[in-house]
C-alpha cells in the first residue's frame, strides 16, 4: 500500500479552500498586490506629465507675447525753448505726454532744455547732423541754411490761424517744407500754431518811421528784413538771451512773442511801450523736427501716434493762445504801467511798402524762396474768395 505525500501549503488556506483553490488565489493575490501599486506609479507618472505640460503651455504663451512685445522707444528732442516758458515753451512737455499716453509708454520724448544738449538755435541744425535725435523749434531759425524756411515759420502781412493751415496742410506748403527738410536729413511735422503776437517793446514812443532809424533791435524772420529797411539794425536772438540784451543795453527793443509770453520774461520791467499789432506774425508755426534716418527706422504705428499727437496739440495751443493774451495785457497795463500802442497808418504803410520790397528781392536771389512764395501767393489769392464772402470785415 502506497502511501500520498502531504502537501503543506504555508498560504493558511480557508477551511473552505481545497489544495488548488489555494494555489490559484495565491497567485491571483501577487497579482493584486501588483496592480494594487501600479495606480500609484501612475498618478505619479501624470503628475509629471501634468506638470510638465502646464510647463510647455507657458512657455508657447510667453515665448510669442515676448517676441511682440515692443521695446521702449527714446527720442532725445533739444528744446530752442525753455519747457518753463509759457505755450511754446510747455508744448513739448504735454507733446510728451500725450505720446507717453497713447502708446501705453513705449514711446518716451525726452525734452530737453536749450542748451543741454546743443545751443537754442542750432536744434535743427544738430538734427540734421544726428547730434540729437529731434528738435522743437520753427523754420526760422533754420533760415540761415535757405531764407525759404522763413515761410513755413510766419509770413509778414501774412495769413491769421485758418488760413496759413489750410495752405500748409492742403495748398502744398507742406509738400515744399518737407521737400526741403528733406534734402538736409530732417523729416518735420507741424505741431503747434500760435495766434498773433505783438511786434516789439521799446523804451520810447515810437510816432514816426524816423523814430526808429538807428535802434538796435532784436527781431524775428522775413520781419528782420522789413525792419532793416527803415534803418533797424537787427538781430536775432535766443530766447533767453533778449532780456540780459535789453537790460544791459545791447539791444534798444526787441520783439519775442504772445503777451503772455513776453509777460513771462519781463521785458516790461526795461521797456514801457508795447506795439500792436504783430504785422510780421499773423501766425506762427512751431514743429517737431526728427533727424529722418531716426524716423525711417520707426514703425508705422509709431509714426501715426506722434503725428496724432501732434494734431491734438495744435488744437491745445491754438485755444490757449486765443485764451490767455488778454489776461496778460491788463495785468501788464495795470500791474507795471505798459502802454499799449498801435502802429500809425504811416508806419503802417511803411512796414507794407519794404515788405513788398524784401518780397521782390528775395525771389530774385533765391530761386526756391521764388518757388515757394508763388505757391503761397496763389493759394491766398484763391482763398481771398472765401475770406471775402466768408468772413466778417
Amino acid at each position: 500500500m502506497t502511501t500520498r505525500p502531504t502537501i503543506v501549503s504555508t498560504l493558511a488556506p480557508g477551511p473552505l479552500d481545497n489544495p488548488r483553490q489555494t494555489v490559484c488565489n495565491a497567485a491571483n493575490g501577487a497579482r493584486d498586490a501588483g496592480r494594487s501599486r501600479e495606480p500609484h506609479k501612475l498618478e505619479e507618472k501624470m503628475k509629471r506629465l501634468l506638470a510638465l505640460a502646464a510647463v510647455a503651455a507657458v512657455a508657447l504663451l510667453a515665448g510669442p507675447a515676448a517676441a511682440q512685445a515692443p521695446q521702449k522707444l527714446r527720442l532725445n528732442i533739444a528744446s530752442a525753448f525753455p519747457t518753463s516758458l509759457t505755450l511754446i515753451g510747455e508744448a513739448p512737455v504735454k507733446l510728451s505726454k500725450k505720446v507717453e499716453r497713447v502708446s501705453a509708454g513705449t514711446i518716451d520724448l525726452k525734452i530737453n532744455e536749450p542748451g543741454a544738449l546743443v545751443p537754442a538755435l542750432q536744434a535743427i541744425q544738430a538734427t540734421s547732423q544726428g547730434s540729437v535725435d529731434g528738435a522743437w523749434s520753427n523754420a526760422g531759425f533754420f533760415a540761415g541754411t535757405d531764407t525759404a524756411f522763413n515761410m513755413f515759420a510766419t509770413v509778414p502781412f501774412g495769413p491769421g490761424i485758418g488760413e496759413y493751415m489750410a495752405w500748409i496742410f492742403h495748398g502744398g506748403g507742406l509738400q515744399l517744407s518737407r521737400e526741403m527738410f528733406g534734402k538736409h536729413g530732417i523729416h518735420n511735422i507741424p505741431c503747434a500754431i500760435i495766434p498773433p503776437e505783438a511786434s516789439g517793446w521799446f523804451r520810447k514812443e515810437i510816432k514816426s518811421v524816423q523814430d526808429l532809424k538807428g535802434l538796435k533791435m532784436r527781431f524775428f524772420g522775413l520781419g528782420a528784413k522789413v525792419m532793416a529797411k527803415l534803418g533797424v539794425a537787427t538781430q536775432l536772438l535766443a530766447p533767453g538771451d533778449i532780456f540780459q540784451a535789453l537790460q544791459l543795453g545791447t539791444i534798444d527793443a526787441t520783439e519775442f512773442s504772445l503777451p503772455s509770453m513776453d509777460q513771462k520774461f519781463g521785458f516790461y520791467q526795461v521797456a514801457k511801450f508795447y506795439y500792436f499789432p504783430g504785422w510780421h506774425q499773423q501766425a506762427t508755426f512751431l514743429e517737431l523736427y526728427v533727424n529722418q534716418k531716426k524716423w525711417d527706422s520707426l514703425s508705422d504705428q509709431q509714426h501715426a501716434i506722434i503725428e496724432q499727437a501732434c494734431g491734438d496739440l495744435t488744437r491745445d495751443v491754438i485755444a490757449e493762445g486765443e485764451a490767455t493774451q488778454f489776461k496778460a495785457m491788463r495785468e501788464m497795463q495795470d500791474k507795471y504801467g505798459v502802454h499799449i500802442k498801435m502802429w500809425s497808418p504811416e508806419i503802417m504803410a511803411a512796414l507794407q511798402k519794404a515788405w513788398n520790397e524784401v518780397i521782390a528781392e528775395e525771389s530774385a536771389a533765391n530761386p526756391q524762396f521764388k518757388k515757394v512764395w508763388e505757391s503761397y501767393s496763389k493759394f491766398r489769392a484763391d482763398y481771398a474768395i472765401w475770406r471775402d464772402a466768408g468772413y466778417l470785415k
